[in-house]
């Protein structure tokens, strides 16, 4: 599965426009690039509490679509995203009735809609492949400046805060305009402590957007942090209790280990929402990559 799931990210590299150009530029996996010019204003750790956010339509519980006999779950996000929808369909192989469509693709974020515009994508997505659940996990690629209304504001700013919330916003609110519920889950704990800084501001102003909106958002720090909160490639694994490499070299991603481990809390969430009992293997989830281009 792993090899399979390596060899398809690097068909797709080559074969889209995206991922080419990642490939010429792949600091922008990182945000590196863009965060440079983002300018030399320091990052903020407060975030604004979110007024007057609608917490949205009612939206179609997912026991009454599991009761009609299936759950079309996607996922989205970045290339942490890719990581989570791998280890979504390990965990979710063999629930009878559930799909899982990966509409993550690498390179992606809500900071660069100049780049890829992500609302403007999942609308085109969603309406090619309809799904019941999103799962949405991005931030690896945000920690650069946002343009919004002919300003630029610099990453960790209130300006950018507020541009970033509005995304995260107008993201969630397609998404259930579709009748989709959504989960929101945030960015695991990072190898170096200036980068970590930075995905933490993005994680409290997406949990507080989260809040305001009554969508679940899903932590993911104290899964992937040791016993005395800081960072550590390896982790006891849950299911034998060995420590186990979780980590990939950059400090960033993760190991199949490590995404099968965050996918965990998701699983249990979408098995406890949709009224599914513990996974019996008699039939494998249908996977597929749909909505992947850009």
């Amino acid at each position: 599965m792993t090899a399979a799931l390596l060899v398809g990210v690097g068909i797709g590299l080559v074969l889209t426009p995206d991922g080419r150009n990642w490939l010429q530029h792949p600091t922008l996996l990182f945000g590196s690039t863009a965060s440079a010019s983002a300018g030399p204003e320091p990052v903020s750790a407060a975030v604004q509490p979110v007024a007057n956010a609608s917490t949205g339509p009612a939206i179609t519980p997912l026991k009454v679509r599991m009761a009609s006999g299936k759950l079309r779950v996607g996922v989205f996000g970045d290339s942490m995203g890719d990581g989570l929808w791998a280890g979504l369909y390990r965990d979710l192989n063999g629930t009878p009735g559930v799909t899982v469509t990966k509409f993550s693709e690498v390179s992606t974020g809500l900071s660069r809609y100049d780049y890829v515009d992500i609302q403007a994508k999942t609308e085109r997505q969603i309406a090619e492949t309809p799904v019941d659940a999103a799962i949405i996990l991005f931030g690896t690629n945000d920690a650069q400046g946002i343009s919004m209304d002919g300003q630029i504001h610099a990453f960790g700013s209130e300006g950018w805060k507020a541009a970033y919330g509005k995304r995260v916003d107008d993201l969630v609110n397609l998404l259930r305009s579709r009748d989709i519920a959504v989960y929101w889950v945030g960015l695991p704990k990072m190898k170096r402590e200036s980068f970590d800084a930075k995905m933490t501001l993005i994680n409290k102003v997406v949990e507080a957007h989260m809040k305001a909106l009554n969508v679940p958002y899903i932590s993911t720090v104290a899964l992937t942090s040791d016993d005395t909160g800081d960072y550590d490639a390896y982790l006891t694994a849950h299911d034998s209790g060995r420590r186990q490499l979780m980590r990939a070299n950059d400090g960033i991603h993760m190991s199949m280990a490590g995404y099968l481990r965050i996918s965990e809390p998701v699983v249990e969430r979408l098995r406890a929402d949709a009224g599914l009992a513990s996974p019996q293997a008699t039939a494998p989830a249908q996977v597929s990559a749909g909505g992947a281009g850009a």
